[in-house]
């Protein structure tokens, strides 16, 4: 049977799912042209999760704002990302992938647009959340989609394609900033990197509307847990405010406040998920996943290990261009061996991790230390002297160690987990791996602000800079080191898929 673009399958009717003569699922007829639909939602996550990074410095001196205000620009988004994360995974089963991927998209192109139009930097960090806010309903859409495209027999193939173009995609981000800030495209400046959102997700959504297969069911029994997102959005706030205002504050005894309060806040989120499943209603956590310590570990991993890549990668953003001061291009130029090293390492995890198992995570981990340490030596070596080409190898090393890590590391925290218990536990996962980038950028971004200084015209003294790039890489390596000893707590090897 062939599809044509007026079949039910693409206009919103329902049809059965069709079946191969050996009694599997049969893959969509059109099913590449969906998968280029879907990979092109998510590629505008993956690339406005970084493209902050390397932006940060001309969105502020367009729009002035304080030093914390960057670091919001980057964990509005992924904060506001967390919190939904899993709301937006349970409205998918609730009124079908495709409809809630489209509504998805469509948010995220708009907000954009309003990020793009951005007049100040509080218009801006609000626009980011509901951006994130977007995101959230967009991306937990993907896997069942192409699960459904494809079929259980063909969806190694997609995913063949779909995990080094995810990966590609994560780390070329500032790569896309930098060109796009320095080209300055008919006058918009940084306002580029939102506006490129727009042609991609126009593609998404014309092509998803009318080749992506239709619900074949729905499963709205149990509701949606609206009071458990608004709990744990108020725990994760509370956390991450206080860590990114505190210090320009001189840390009020409200920010400390703040702190302390994410504790309560976090245990009442709990609570009211234990009460949930107890009444029969679909929590949006399962409790249960963290009785394994394998996966409990695995969360506080996850944490550190995202919360230190993305906080360190904020950082040394912010240094090559407000402390040495190299234009977005040359930046993105002077860190471009780390998405190398990223894309390498990746390939490399991929073919080796039934092998390695959880080895892997160790070597991709001595990797980034070994590059954290030619990095440090680089920075006592040629101090404000330091070129691009000086980053060259310890970011090649450090960005491979880190891509290692990216393909294996779900698969293996997920080992120790009961099969029912998969769904919950893997989007719980996702959802942390935002908060803990919220959380590195608010940590260690803190960290740099408050060695650099007072800057002078929107720029940091370069020896303060430097100096407090190598305070920043320090910590980076002290976090890394606690990440290789928790990662003898998880499962030796990946599950089976």
């Amino acid at each position: 049977m062939t599809a044509t673009l007026d079949t039910p399958a693409s206009t919103g009717e329902t049809r059965p799912q069709q079946t191969c003569p050996d009694g599997g699922d049969a893959p969509h007829p059109r099913r590449w042209l969906g998968l280029s639909a879907i990979l092109a939602a998510t590629l505008l996550n993956l690339l406005d999760s970084t493209v902050v990074n390397v932006a940060a410095p001309a969105i502020r001196a367009d729009l002035g704002g304080s030093y914390s205000a960057l670091q919001w620009m980057a964990a509005a988004y992924t904060l506001a990302l967390a919190v939904a994360l899993l709301t937006g995974g349970r409205l998918g089963d609730m009124f079908g992938r495709r409809p809630v991927l489209l509504a998805g998209t469509a948010g995220f192109v708009a907000t954009s647009m309003a990020c793009a139009f951005a007049w100040s930097p509080e218009s801006l960090i609000g626009a980011r959340v509901a951006q994130g806010l977007f995101a959230a309903v967009m991306v937990p859409q993907s896997f069942g989609l192409i699960r459904d495209l494809f079929g259980a027999r063909d969806m190694g193939k997609a995913f063949a394609l779909f995990g080094p173009v995810i990966g590609l995609a994560t780390i070329l981000g500032p790569v896309v900033a930098g060109l796009l800030v320095d080209a300055d495209l008919f006058g918009t400046g940084w306002r580029a990197i939102f506006l490129i959102n727009v042609p991609v997700g126009a593609y998404a959504l014309a092509v998803g509307a009318r080749v992506l297969p239709a619900p074949a069911g729905t499963q709205r029994s149990g509701g949606l847990d609206v009071t458990g997102m608004l709990l744990g959005g108020l725990g994760m706030s509370l956390l991450v405010y206080p860590l990114v205002q505190g210090r320009e504050l001189g840390w009020p005894t409200w920010s400390l406040a703040m702190l302390a309060g994410s504790v309560p806040a976090l245990a009442l989120f709990a609570l009211h998920q234990v009460r949930r499943a107890r009444r029969g209603r679909t929590p949006l956590v399962r409790l249960s996943v963290f009785a394994s310590r394998s996966y409990s570990s695995g969360v506080l991993f996850v944490i550190v290990f995202f919360g230190t890549i993305t906080g360190f990668s904020l950082a040394v953003g912010l240094f090559l261009q407000l402390g040495l001061g190299y234009t977005p291009l040359s930046a993105s130029v002077a860190m471009s061996s780390w998405a190398i090293g990223a894309f390498a390492g990746s390939a490399f995890s991929g073919m080796t991790m039934n092998s390695l198992g959880r080895r892997i995570l160790h070597i991709g981990l001595a990797m980034m230390g070994a590059g954290l340490v030619g990095l440090y030596t680089v920075f006592e070596a040629a101090g404000t002297g330091l070129g691009g080409w000086h980053l060259a190898a310890p970011l090649l090393l450090f960005g491979a160690g880190m891509g290692m890590i990216f393909v294996p590391l779900f698969d293996i925290i997920v080992a120790g987990i009961a099969d029912h218990e998969m769904g919950s536990g893997s989007a719980t996962l996702e959802s942390i791996q935002q908060l803990g980038a919220s959380l590195g950028v608010a940590i260690l971004g803190t960290v740099f602000f408050g060695v650099a200084g007072a800057p002078v015209d929107g720029h940091f003294a370069a020896p303060a800079a430097l100096d407090a790039a190598a305070r920043v890489t320090v910590l980076t390596g002290g976090l890394t080191a606690a990440a290789f000893l928790i990662a003898f707590l998880l499962p030796h090897r990946a599950r089976a898929h």
